[in-house]
Parts: C-alpha cells; structure tokens; sequence
C-alpha cells in the first residue's frame, strides 16, 4: 500500500512530537527560603546562609534535582518580621527563622528566647526529644508550620561605652534584647529597651538609639558590631541568652510534596543539625578574638552573676510567660524539666 504525500508528512510531523514527550524531564519544583542575615556562599560567611546553601545543594542533589531551593539571604525577599506570617499563608516557602520573632503570633514561641532558661548547649540540643520539643512541634504544626531544623545559639552583650555584665549595670542603659521576654528582665534590672531585628542593630548603635545589643555570637561578627563597641560579654562560657533559631517550612509548601519529598527534607534538615551547633559554638569563640582585636573588653559571665539574672527572669518573664496561657504554662513547665 502507497503511503499518500498527506500521510507521509503527518507521520513526520508527529514523530519527533511523541519522541519528545517521551524524553521530557520531570520540571523540578522550586521552593524559596528566605533568612535577615548577610549572604555568602556555601564555604563562606554566616553560618545559617551556608546551612541554607548547603540544605538547597543536599536536596538537589539527592532529588536528582526535582527539588530546588533559591535562597534569599538579608531579608532580601520579604522584611525580616513578616516571614513567619508569610509562610503560615503559603506565601513563603521556608525561613531560618528566630523562634522569638514569631512571638506576636504565637505567644508560645517566646520561650525560644526565655532569659537564663537555658544554659548550656547540651540542654538547649535536649530540648528536640524531649516533651517540651515534641509540645513546640505541635503547637507550630497547629498553626501550619513545621520545623525542620533546629539550631540553638548562645550570645552576648556588645556595648557602646560601658560593659553590660551585671544586673546592676543595667541602669541607664539603652538595650536591644531580642523578645518580649529578654526585655522584662533588662526594664527589671534598670534599662529602657528597644525592639528590633539584629539586622537592624548596627544602624541603632550607630545612631546613639542602642547602647547596648543582646544577640548571638554570630549576629555579633556578621553585623560588624566590633566596630562601634567598647565592651563584650561573652557567651561562650555561660549565658543567659540561648535562642532558638530553626529552620521553618510552611505547611501548605510541605503538603504539595510527595511523600518521598517530604521525607527527604526533614532527613536533610536532622542531618545539618550538627553543622548548625558547631557553627553556633565556633561564633562564640570567633566573637571573642574579633572584638579583641578591635580593641573592646571581654569578659565571660561567671556562675554567681548568671545567678543574679536568672532569678531576675525567674520573676520577670518567666511569671509573665507562664500568665499568658495554659499553654505557654505548661511549656515553662516542660522546659525546665530539662537540665
């Protein structure tokens, strides 16, 4: 049988069509995360844009690149605090994200930043299995979060002019704490307060708005804070600042995901949690030669003095926390369970 001109360029037609929906790739899906502190690269820089770089590289990598993630560092993509509220929508994907920013909308997340509640690291890394973990877990997913990593930071006090050690220091003084919580014991021991993201901190340092910054050791180096300070109290021996600082996903991104994808993120994110504490724990060490070799005095808490701010913020924030709710009660409770 003759095959018509018609039919001859039908059938050419059509062949590399088929053809080519055969060889088609799968289109990856592309998430976003976004975090406040100053980009680098996957080998340089702040320790949280890396862990997010290398989080993006392990999940294209092991999705065999059906899975991208484009990250945003410097509040880049959306302003530092409407993060949380952009992934409970969906509007975000995933943030780096301090658990006390968050407090506003879910009071419970303060205690993420609860003065002298913590102490060490391995309390803070307890905290994950433990019941007070698992309530945290579920309160966030209640409120269509997830947590996908966590990572816990110590920090301390960078000062204008005159050392932030003691409580009786305080007095005068212009404080940038970090949460709602930090605040009541700092107004406690004598200084007025301020509420800004650590990003903003060098801005109000510069401009005389801040006399003193309670942030990490890593906030510390990354935001230059060397360079306007005459004084440094160290976290690297004991603090009463040890924040919560997780990486989030929104629940409405997560959802979207098969199975499989779903498992690979939350078994990326478990296994960069150790890059994450040894980046914590290097900061507070890298703090200490940097503000000295600026110049600056440092000092390291001893046990007394904590001693001395945690029963401030025992009856300051921690009575003021636990008034909130049953909730945020129960999750003092559950906190200090954990030694």
């Amino acid at each position: 049988m003759t095959l018509t001109r018609r039919a001859l360029v039908a059938s050419g037609l059509a062949a590399p069509a088929i053809l080519s929906m055969g060889l088609k790739a799968k289109a990856a899906t592309t998430l976003k995360i976004s975090h406040q502190f100053p980009g680098g690269t996957i080998d340089e820089g702040d320790f949280r844009d890396r862990m997010c770089r290398k989080f993006a590289a392990l999940l294209a990598e092991r999705s065999k690149g059906e899975l991208e993630v484009q990250v945003y560092p410097g509040s880049s993509l959306m302003k530092t605090n409407a993060q949380f509220g952009a992934m409970r929508k969906g509007a975000l994907d995933m943030s780096l994200y301090p658990s006390p920013y968050a407090g506003g909308e879910v009071a419970e997340m303060n205690i993420g930043l609860m003065p002298a509640l913590v102490s060490s690291y391995e309390q803070a890394v307890a905290w994950k299995k433990a019941p007070v973990g698992r309530k945290i877990t579920e309160i966030l997913d209640s409120k269509g979060i997830l947590l996908v990593s966590w990572v816990w930071q110590s920090g301390g006090v960078a000062s204008r002019e005159r050392p932030l050690y003691a409580p009786a220091d305080a007095k005068g003084l212009k404080v940038r704490g970090g949460s709602r919580e930090m605040d009541l014991m700092m107004k406690q021991a004598g200084a007025a307060t301020l509420s800004i993201p650590s990003s903003e901190s060098y801005a109000a340092m510069q401009t005389g708005a801040c006399d003193a910054v309670i942030t990490s050791s890593t906030s510390l180096i990354s935001f230059r804070l060397e360079e306007l300070s005459k004084s440094l109290t160290s976290g690297r021996e004991r603090s009463y600042w040890f924040m919560l600082e997780p990486i989030m996903m929104s629940k409405i991104a997560f959802d979207r995901l098969p199975k499989d994808q779903q498992d690979l993120i939350m078994a990326i994110g478990a296994e960069l949690e150790p890059f994450g504490q040894a980046g914590a724990k290097a900061d507070d060490t890298k703090v200490e030669e940097i503000f000295t070799k600026a110049g600056a005095k440092v000092q390291n808490l001893d046990e007394k003095t904590l001693g001395q701010w945690r029963d401030i913020a025992r009856e300051t924030a921690w009575k003021d926390f636990a008034g909130k709710s049953a909730s945020c009660a129960e999750l003092l409770k559950l906190a200090e369970q954990v030694s």
